[in-house]
This record gives C-alpha cells, sequence and structure tokens, in this order.
C-alpha cells in the first residue's frame, strides 16, 4: 500500500512538471509576440523619423537605411526566438531527468 501511494505521488509530480513546462512554453511565446510587435513598432518609428529627417530625393539611401533596420529586427527577433526555445528545452530537459531519477 505504501508503494502505490508513492508512485501516485511521483506520477503527479511528473504531470505537475509537465505543467510547468506548458507554463513555461506559453509564458515563452507570449514574450516572442511581445518581443515582435515591440520590433515593429521600433521599425515603424524608425521608419517615420527616416523619412522625416532624410529627403525623398535622395531615396536610395532612405531604402538602404530602412532595409537594413528591417535585417537587423530581424536578427534581433530570431535570435529572441533561438533564445527563449533553448530555455524551453533546457528546463523540458531538466525535469525528464527529474522525473527519471525518481523512477
Amino acid at each position: 500500500m505504501t508503494q502505490t501511494t508513492k508512485k501516485k505521488t511521483v506520477a503527479s509530480t511528473g504531470s505537475e512538471d509537465r505543467g510547468a513546462v506548458a507554463e513555461l512554453a506559453d509564458d515563452v511565446r507570449e514574450s516572442a509576440k511581445a518581443g515582435q510587435h515591440a520590433a515593429s513598432e521600433a521599425l515603424r518609428t524608425f521608419r517615420r523619423t527616416v523619412d522625416e529627417a532624410i529627403p525623398e530625393t535622395v531615396q536610395p539611401l532612405r531604402k538602404k537605411i530602412v532595409d537594413a533596420a528591417i535585417d537587423f529586427a530581424d536578427k534581433l527577433i530570431t535570435a529572441q526566438y533561438e533564445f527563449n526555445r533553448s530555455i524551453v528545452r533546457t528546463a523540458d530537459r531538466a525535469l525528464s531527468k527529474s522525473d527519471d531519477a525518481k523512477d
């Protein structure tokens, strides 16, 4: 009877751990969405500033500057996404090892 109780505790803890990983994954997704939104807003502001500061007669320069900013934002968002994925994978592995140790 003691063994059955112990197994239920381990099973519920494993379930709680998986719930924690799912919650972390949701938090990471929300963080990524917020980061993408912030980057989009920053790009819009940057574009307006460039449009106001550089005359339309220098269109090739304006385009080059804005394209460079978009590339930068894209790389920044990709780095954030990879970092967040790494956090979730690391947490999942740590919790999986924890589950294995409990068995």
